[in-house]
């Protein structure tokens, strides 16, 4: 029988899950529908983004961050403007609506972070950052390779 190396990525997984089951209820409450939070985050933390970097940097496929677009565009969270340099792409603006909900997102993210983070001195919380960056870093190489 094929053994697992470490149970590392189903304790990360677990963590996301566990997060996303707890947010995306009130996220609901504010009109945003599964992992729209990411996007408005990213958006907001990024203005003037177009949408392939947004993909590359939530790590989906182009098909599903045009829909999830789509739809914070229809609801009025986002806007896209033309980018003047490359007549192809559009420009990812947060409205009024969307700088709004980033607040309930970040407060809430914050919250989450305090949960996670309970009993954990400052340098732990450095450790393990360092620790995610590297893997992150590892794991992009070969989804690099995947997307192109």
């Amino acid at each position: 029988m094929v053994e697992l190396k470490h149970e590392i990525l189903r304790k990360i997984g677990e963590l996301t899950r566990t997060i996303h089951a707890i947010v995306e209820p009130k996220f609901k409450e504010y009109g945003l529908k599964r992992g729209q939070f990411l996007y408005i985050s990213r958006i907001c933390e990024n203005e003037g983004i177009n949408q392939n970097e947004l993909s590359n940097l939530l790590k989906v496929d182009k098909t599903r961050s045009a829909k999830t677009i789509k739809k914070l565009i229809e609801e009025d969270f986002i806007t896209k403007i033309r980018d003047e340099n490359d007549a192809r792409a559009f420009l990812l603006y947060p409205n009024k609506k969307g700088k709004e909900i980033y607040k309930k997102v970040i407060a809430e993210e914050n919250r989450q972070i305090d949960i996670c983070f309970e009993g954990f001195q400052e340098n732990d919380k450095k450790i393990i950052l360092s620790l995610i960056s590297k893997m992150t870093e590892n794991i992009e190489k070969d989804w690099n390779k995947l997307k192109s």
